[in-house]
């Protein structure tokens, strides 16, 4: 049976120049990651006195951000990086970070802090980019005068702005028409338009106040409830179309109140105007047999029976007769 076994080679070339030494014990430390690793050995290859920050040297190792997250986690945890957040000179707040080869307490860390320089952002600055000090004006203070201008003629106007025009006084506006009141008879009205109509049953209950307003305004005018609900219902789709709005809608059809009819005419559907009947419905009689519905034949004499009458039995005396519906014509 063949055993595949790999074996490593291994040769070693020491740098010229640019090496850092390191503990083993630091690189093959069990609880850091490869990122942890390689941003603390980045962070002491750097030379003396640099200030790069740990955020700066994970962008220059294209660590990513959770990456450098948890990276630092392990690093603190572990004891090789330590910060802090003071005030310094100036009112500026500093954030002090201590990177270090060897695990460090919170006391040791705490006491090597103490020894460092707090650097501000306006001593990192660069002269080139550091405000110049400030000159004082020549002279001493002196408020602005209070008591306008020393040239200004009074009858002379000098301002550089257009002159306005006259303006015409505005006539004062009337009285806003006032809205009554919701009676409890507009009320009972809008409370019950739901049971009117399918599209009016989601109306919302905070328009109730308003929709009962417009209602009142109906009936103030002389409109009967009736008039209104029917007004309404001309005003609801008939095709089907579903209604998303139905305060809106009842809004709209409520805005405007027409004039009321007056109670003393006389409606036109009152005075129907005599029927005149047609010359084929002249010669017709109505039959006297037992129909379902009203039914109208030609005779030939003076018979008052229709033929279907003349030629079935006598209809059953304790059979009901319905009441008679709209005429139909049998020719």
């Amino acid at each position: 049976m063949e055993v595949d076994s790999t074996v490593i080679y291994r040769h070693h070339i020491a740098p010229p120049r640019a090496f850092s030494q390191f503990s083993l014990d630091l690189i093959r430390h069990p609880r850091l990651s490869s990122d942890a690793v390689r941003l603390l050995t980045w962070q002491l290859s750097l030379p003396d006195g640099a200030r790069e920050s740990l955020s700066r040297t994970a962008e220059r190792a294209r660590i990513g951000a959770c990456a450098f997250t948890r990276a630092k986690r392990q690093l603190k945890e572990e004891g090789f990086v330590h910060e802090r957040r003071l005030q310094g000179p100036g009112g500026h707040w500093v954030t002090q970070q201590l990177v270090s080869n060897v695990p460090l307490s919170a006391a040791e860390a705490t006491k090597i802090l103490a020894r460092m320089p707090v650097h501000t952002p306006s001593a990192d600055a660069s002269p080139q980019v550091t405000p110049s000090p400030r000159i004082p004006a020549v002279g001493a203070p002196t408020p602005p005068p209070t008591d306008g201008h020393p040239k200004k003629d009074p009858g002379e106007n000098t301002s550089h702005h257009p002159a306005e025009p006259e303006r015409k006084p505005k006539s004062e506006p009337g009285p806003a028409p006032e809205t009554p009141a919701p009676s409890e008879a507009a009320r009972a009205l809008v409370a019950a338009l739901p049971r009117l109509s399918p599209d009016l049953r989601r109306i919302p209950r905070g328009m109730h106040d308003e929709l009962a307003r417009l209602v009142s305004r109906w009936l103030a005018a002389g409109h009967t409830p009736t008039a209104v609900r029917t007004h309404i219902l001309r005003g609801l789709p008939d095709d089907g179309t579903p209604v998303h709005r139905p305060g809106g809608l009842l809004r709209y059809l409520l805005r405007d109140v027409p004039p009321a009819p007056d109670p003393d005419a006389t409606p036109i559907a009152e005075h129907p105007a005599p029927a005149r009947p047609s010359s084929r419905l002249a010669a017709l009689r109505e039959c006297e047999g037992d129909h379902v519905q009203a039914t109208l034949f030609r005779p030939t004499g003076d018979e008052t029976l229709c033929r279907r009458c003349l030629n079935s039995p006598p209809p059953d005396a304790s059979r009901c007769t319905p009441p008679p519906t709209p005429r139909t014509v049998i020719a």
